[in-house]
């Protein structure tokens, strides 16, 4: 998988797992990405994270958690996780 479009694939994966995305969320996801300079994991994580918890998307959940995750000391995976949970949300991973 092409790291430059691993989130196109991610949001497309969601959509043939059943969650139905409008564009207007797509847009509101490349919009976040791009407005906190997350990095396409980064994005994912937080796409992963808010379907996981408000089981739909909410914009402002969304870039609550992005901009928790965005920040340029966190390098791995499960350093956005801990940072996540230290928020009070579960280190339990999703797929």
């Amino acid at each position: 998988m092409n790291n430059d479009h691993a989130l196109a694939y991610y949001l497309e994966d969601l959509w043939s797992k059943g969650f139905k995305l409008s564009d207007e969320d797509i847009h509101f996801i490349y919009f976040g990405k791009n407005s906190t300079n997350a990095s396409e994991w980064k994005t994912m994580i937080a796409v992963r994270s808010t379907l996981k918890y408000q089981h739909a998307f909410d914009p402002s959940f969304f870039i609550a958690i992005l901009e928790q995750i965005a920040r340029d000391s966190i390098k791995t995976k499960k350093q956005a996780y801990e940072v996540l949970e230290k928020r009070g949300l579960s280190s339990k991973r999703v797929t």
